[in-house]
């Protein structure tokens, strides 16, 4: 019964704080963030950060990326992919080469830095994808540019890893890796393009209740399984669904109920979950070491991806908003840095730095990410304020 108590708090107190965020002018997903914190064991501890609170998270994740799946606009997808690779490049290039040399500075071997420097490359847009839905940028061509430069970005860190590994004298097929990520995205483009719209039409008639949200949360779920088996991050493959969902004719259905379901529970679950795993033991120990990380991590991402898309013609105002918005290293980092520990790439002391550097990007990305897309929206309204008055005259 602790579990649904911890549900309750963590609905009642994610809502009030992210109606209080958009008061203040931020996104409300800084304040489901914030409040997971206060929640958590760092200052209230009224919620633990347990083994069930982190799987319903997962599930929070996988439907958030299914539903920004839903709502990406495939032929400004197409449109935008050169910008993507600009940015999801461009993205890794810098973060990698200034954190391995971050990594010799404090003594780390060759492949430590290296090592340090991909974990720093990577990045999870799942934070980036609810701030882009309350700034209604998630189907503009930022948005798109955005959430197909994670898709690379995560291909490629992902493949650099299994590469990395090898050299380090791990376990890892190089071959098999990149063999296991083509035939994921190949054999996942084609059962959406095929697959996904006859299994939709046969599970509609069905004489059941919601059949069709059934059969869509099962697209949903499994392809998020076969992407986490084949290397590929859960995230990718529920977008990947979601998008070819937004292909079939049961899309504005389909899309009703799930954000219904999602932001009912599950969304705000996964939000707070990341605030509540915080904890400020050793901070002030490597308090340094945490700041200068945490700076490092934040500037290398939004200036890397912001030359990246400065490169594909965007102003330099939606050039630093999509770099933002990929600032954020998420799960996905997470996921490495554990790697790491288990490796002996990384130590547990700066394992645990890591972390928190991580929730840093997180938290700072939404605010980021407001302040350059507003800013460029207010001064467009300007603009357009200032032409009709000039025509009036």
């Amino acid at each position: 019964m602790e579990l649904i108590f911890e549900l309750a708090i963590i609905l009642f107190a994610s809502k009030i704080a992210g109606d209080l965020c958009v008061k203040l002018g931020q996104p409300s997903v800084l304040g489901k963030l914030l409040i997971g914190v206060v929640l958590g064991p760092a200052v209230l501890g009224l919620v633990s950060d347990t083994e069930t609170l982190a799987d319903l998270s997962q599930i929070g994740v996988i439907l958030l990326m299914f539903i920004a799946g839903m709502e990406t606009d495939l032929n400004e997808f197409r449109r935008t992919w050169k910008a993507s690779t600009f940015v999801g490049i461009s993205g890794i290039i810098v973060p990698l080469g200034l954190g391995y040399v971050a990594g010799i500075l404090i003594n780390m071997t060759t492949i430590q830095a290296l090592f340090l420097g991909l974990l720093l490359s990577a990045t999870s847009v799942s934070i980036s994808v609810q701030a882009l839905k309350e700034l209604d940028k998630l189907q503009s061509k930022e948005g798109t540019t955005i959430l197909g430069a994670a898709v690379i970005d995560d291909v490629l860190v992902i493949v650099a890893l299994a590469f990395l590994m090898s050299m380090a004298g791990g376990e890892v097929n190089l071959s098999m890796m990149i063999v296991q990520k083509v035939l994921f995205f190949t054999g996942a483009i084609l059962v959406a393009w095929k697959v996904v719209p006859w299994v939709l039409k046969k599970f509609a008639p069905l004489k059941v209740t919601e059949s069709l949200v059934s059969g869509a949360l099962i697209i949903c779920f499994l392809f998020a399984y076969v992407a986490e088996i084949a290397g590929v991050a859960a995230i990718i493959g529920a977008y990947i669904a979601g998008v070819a969902i937004n292909q079939t004719n049961y899309k504005k259905k389909i899309f009703a109920k799930v954000e219904t379901i999602s932001y009912s529970i599950f969304v705000p679950v996964f939000f707070t979950s990341i605030g509540v795993a915080v904890s400020f033991d050793g901070i002030s120990k490597n308090f340094g070491l945490i700041i200068g990380f945490s700076i490092l991590a934040i500037l290398t991402k939004l200036i890397g991806a912001a030359l990246g898309a400065k490169l594909a013609h965007f102003s330099w105002r939606n050039a630093l908003g999509i770099g933002a918005a990929m600032v954020s290293r998420g799960e996905v980092a997470l996921i490495i840095a554990t790697i790491g520990l288990e490796t002996n790439l990384i130590s547990q002391e700066l394992f645990a730095v890591l972390v928190v550097v991580v929730l840093v990007t997180t938290i700072v990305t939404p605010p980021m990410m407001k302040f350059f897309f507003n800013e460029g929206g207010k001064q467009k309204e300007m603009k357009k304020q200032y032409s009709v008055k000039l025509e009036s005259r």
